[in-house]
């Protein structure tokens, strides 16, 4: 079967190559790949980024949704035919203090779909039955595979973070993930929702706007923090949730929050701060990551997704076969596009 693989940790190292059906062990599925999201961090690892977990060769692809067609023998729950979408943690001891309280998400051991297991841009995946979950009726593939960026921000907003009704929250970076914020944020109560952008993020602050957010700005047009300084007590944002990550993202979020305010950092940076952190101490701010999610993360969001609360399809810009892979990396790359889902081919 065809499969798109990064074969070493140096740029411009991913190609279509042929591999072959992945044999499933006495507690795992095998899955047929339906649709598969590209991640902001494939491109990056296309270009030798962000392979410190990475365990080349290996298949990309970590956002999938599929149907069964073997199970093995110890499996129970599911069986040949059901929909399904599937965690990204593929891998984990089991038997940490982490592990063993539900925190998975950050085992050390932890071995991610895409990074150190084989992914999904392909035709079959094997998956642990304990990391699968059924697709709701009603929830199509499409909309299935991008379950695993909406846990993310599930996780950065919901769990992590702390929002009352009638809060102010900044959003800051407008991919899919801030999307994604930004609704489940407004599923939270929030009551003034801001989502910052720079220039070349246009065509996403427009479908920020559509999907609920009370103010897009670009921030070379607007200053936000004057904006969030003028709207209710004049004090900031109760919350800012940094998707971007870069190090500009970072200084502005320290601006943006209030005093005893909350600043949760989802996105990665691949430079150094360079910033100090004092505005830290002096404001009481709780700073904090989030990252990845865990089963009642994905149990919660597919809820959602079946009650019709979570928007997918307007994020949806492109379904192409996975042979497409290349042009869908420099689409991404150039902003042309929100989100492309790959299919799998003979």
């Amino acid at each position: 079967m065809k499969a798109v693989v990064l074969y070493d940790k140096a740029d411009r190292s991913v190609e279509i190559r042929d591999v072959p059906v992945p044999a499933i062990g006495p507690e795992e599925c095998l899955v047929e790949v339906k649709f598969c999201g590209i991640c902001g961090s494939e491109p990056h690892m296309y270009h030798g980024q962000l392979t410190l977990l990475a365990r080349p060769p290996v298949v990309l692809g970590h956002e999938w949704s599929g149907q069964i067609v073997e199970v093995g023998e110890r499996v129970v729950g599911f069986a040949a035919g059901d929909r399904v979408t599937c965690e990204t943690a593929a891998e984990t001891c089991g038997v940490c203090a982490l592990c063993r309280s539900g925190n998975y998400n950050v085992c050390p051991q932890r071995r991610a779909f895409g990074f150190a297991v084989d992914g999904a841009f392909t035709q079959y995946v094997r998956a642990k039955a304990h990391r699968l979950h059924h697709i709701p009726d009603g929830v199509s593939y499409e909309a299935a595979a991008m379950t695993e960026p909406i846990c993310v921000a599930y996780n950065a907003v919901a769990e992590k973070s702390h929002i009352r009704p009638g809060d102010i929250v900044v959003i800051i970076g407008p991919g899919p993930v801030g999307l994604f914020c930004l609704q489940v944020a407004k599923l939270a109560g929030a009551g003034t929702v801001i989502v910052t952008g720079t220039q070349r993020d246009r065509a996403r602050l427009d479908l920020a706007r559509r999907l609920g957010a009370d103010l897009a700005v670009d921030v070379s047009q607007q200053d936000p923090v004057e904006l969030v300084r003028g709207l209710g007590d004049g004090l900031g944002a109760h919350l800012v949730v940094d998707c971007a990550g870069v190090p500009a993202a970072i200084q502005q979020s320290l601006q943006l929050v209030r005093q005893n305010g909350q600043v949760t950092k989802v996105g990665w940076a691949l430079q150094p701060v360079n910033h100090p952190m004092d505005e830290i101490v002096a404001k009481v701010i709780t700073y904090q990551g989030a990252f990845s999610h865990t089963w009642t993360t994905w149990e919660a969001c597919l809820e959602l997704m079946r009650q019709g609360r979570i928007q997918t399809e307007p994020l949806i810009s492109e379904i192409w076969p996975i042979t497409r892979w290349e042009e869908a990396f420099h689409k991404l790359e150039a902003l042309e596009a929100h989100k492309i889902l790959l299919y799998p081919v003979d």
